[in-house]
């Protein structure tokens, strides 16, 4: 998360669709617009989903309160190292730096608020969704709660950039539907991810079908 709020201010595009023929029409001409800061930002939520498999809800939400002090002291950091003047051979000097990281009070305000209210609803839907299914169908809480906890955060984290002034808000829409998108099919692809360490954790632990660790 730290990563993300650091480098967010550079955007990229991907065709991934590109290689399907193109009676596909829109599918295969399809772009994601994203920022790079978007790229370690699901893993956050692999690692929640497995700590809530593992260890249960209340280590789970622990995780995401120590991610937003992590945030806040990264924070702390940049802004002192914005405001100290920089010497005259330095290869990074004031313009330079406050470009790259000045808005980073901005990103790291609209990411905490953004991840507080996505990673707490992804736990409690992971669990929700354990309890439902009775600890069986791991790929159900793992796509299931990322899915709509990713739709929380990626709205929540635009309305504040574009409302800071941080992002244009004709890019809101773009930006929404690309980081959606592209968190969902992150998802899916480490759901296998989930299933072998899920399946290490039973059989090194001795844990039972929906089984958690106390750790208390």
């Amino acid at each position: 998360m730290v990563s993300c709020n650091l480098i967010f201010q550079k955007f990229f595009f991907w065709s991934p669709f590109s290689f399907l023929p193109e009676d596909w029409g829109a599918i295969q001409e399809f772009t994601f617009e994203i920022s790079v800061g978007i790229l370690p930002y699901p893993i956050t939520f692999l690692i929640t989903d497995l700590i809530s498999e593992i260890f249960g809800r209340k280590k789970a939400n622990l995780v995401v309160v120590s991610g937003l002090v992590a945030a806040l002291f990264t924070l702390l950091v940049v802004s002192v190292s914005d405001a100290v003047p920089a010497t005259s051979w330095s290869p990074v000097n004031d313009t330079m730096f406050t470009k790259v990281f000045g808005l980073t009070g901005v990103a790291v305000g609209a990411s905490m608020l953004a991840y507080l209210f996505a990673q707490l609803i992804d736990v409690r839907l992971f669990h929700f969704w354990k309890n439902l299914t009775g600890g069986k169908y791991l790929w159900i809480r793992n796509n299931f709660s990322t899915m709509g906890s990713q739709l929380i955060d990626t709205s929540t984290v635009l309305v504040l950039l574009c409302t800071a002034g941080a992002i244009a808000w004709d890019q809101f829409f773009n930006l929404l539907l690309s980081g959606f998108l592209f968190k969902v099919i992150v998802a899916l692809f480490d759901t296998p991810i989930f299933y072998l360490v899920t399946f290490w954790a039973r059989k090194h632990f001795a844990l039972q079908l929906g089984e958690e660790i106390s750790l208390d």
